[in-house]
């Protein structure tokens, strides 16, 4: 569910003057709305793509080459990355929007391809394999339309087991049996449960508060809100984050987080998508596991999480879709989807080569 807005300004309200600030190369970490001014922010997290020859790697931006050094391509890798998981069990983390499906002007159509959807299908056969994404666990369902998925919505805070699976994700704070598709019982965890009356009062002041800016978004992803401006003028970027700021001044309980051209209204509750692989390990009794791989493969800063977690724990790798250089916890990285993909398909046939011996 969403609305656009037509025109270039918050409802009722005068243009403020757009900050000229001087982008930074790398983000050291995630910032606050006021840190450093909306603008920069959102400079930050939506740097400008750069052209990347995938074929031929002497083509490759100097800046791009040298960034690769420090995070390698995980195909590049992928002998070193399978040496060091052999033996163990594999669990497979990955986000959506940029990793799973192309980047695109309209939220609603980042469709998977469905040779995506065959691999990411084979590679659950193999190993668990969940999806994490800031969308609510119903669209990614719906773009994915897996059943053999774990599914974490809404940035974690909304997380659904494999369906025909019982009891794939038990917790005692809050879980619940739920009718799901195919008329079968998943079982569900909620971490913000509380939140959703304010959640979706919130989208509603949003979709208000922003009509007036041209090429403006608001999805109502359950747990949280995003507030997308990929196809705003640059130049009232930081209009948006004026009319969403004016908003959660209202809603102390509420925080915001940048990602690629959206804002993200959430929670403020100790949970994000790290904490989300955290949960999703423990309910496969890895949490305390020596002899398991975790590879999460992301492109959004509110991927970081889980990443970090990830070179916290020395226990697997956090890999970083992206084709602009930018600061990460990832230890690799891959240019797009297509390299996700090719990825996939040699980490399934890895996993098929090792149940044969």
């Amino acid at each position: 569910m969403g609305s656009y807005a037509n025109g270039s300004t918050c409802a009722n309200e005068d243009s403020p003057l757009a900050e000229e600030m001087k982008e930074p190369a790398f983000p050291s970490k995630t910032m606050s709305l006021h840190a450093n001014g909306w603008l920069n922010d959102m400079k930050i997290s939506s740097p400008t793509a750069v052209r990347v020859n995938i074929g031929n790697p002497g083509a490759f931006d100097p800046i791009y080459r040298d960034w690769t050094k420090k995070y390698p391509s995980a195909l590049n890798a992928f002998g070193k990355i399978v040496a060091y998981g052999k033996g163990k069990k594999t669990v497979l983390f990955l986000d959506y929007d940029g990793t799973l499906s192309p980047i695109v002007d309209d939220p609603d159509n980042a469709i998977m391809s469905d040779q995506m959807r065959e691999v990411v299908r084979n590679a659950a056969l193999h190993l668990p394999t969940a999806i994490i994404s800031g969308r609510s666990c119903d669209k990614v369902f719906d773009f994915v339309k897996l059943t053999e998925l774990y599914y974490a919505g809404s940035h974690g805070m909304d997380i659904i087991g494999p369906i025909g699976k019982s009891g794939s994700v038990t917790d005692h704070r809050s879980c619940s049996n739920s009718s799901a598709k195919q008329d079968k019982e998943v079982k569900i965890f909620q971490a913000a449960s509380e939140f959703i009356p304010m959640i979706d009062e919130v989208f509603r002041l949003l979709i208000e508060k922003i009509r007036g800016i041209d090429g403006a978004k608001v999805e109502n992803n359950k747990f949280c809100v995003s507030v997308h401006y990929r196809n705003v003028n640059e130049k009232d970027w930081p209009i948006v984050a004026r009319c969403t700021d004016d908003v959660l001044k209202a809603y102390p309980r509420l925080r915001l987080s940048h990602g690629r051209k959206v804002l993200e209204v959430r929670p403020v509750i100790d949970w994000n998508k790290g904490k989300a692989v955290e949960f999703l390990l423990d309910s496969l009794g890895l949490a305390d596991s020596d002899n398991v791989l975790p590879i999460y493969i992301g492109d959004d800063r509110t991927d970081e999480d889980a990443f970090k977690v990830l070179r916290e724990d020395k226990r697997g790798f956090g890999i970083l879709v992206s084709s602009v250089p930018k600061e990460s916890h990832a230890a690799y990285s891959l240019a797009d989807p297509s390299e996700v993909m090719d990825f996939l398909k040699r980490l399934v046939k890895w996993k098929e080569e090792e149940a044969f011996k």
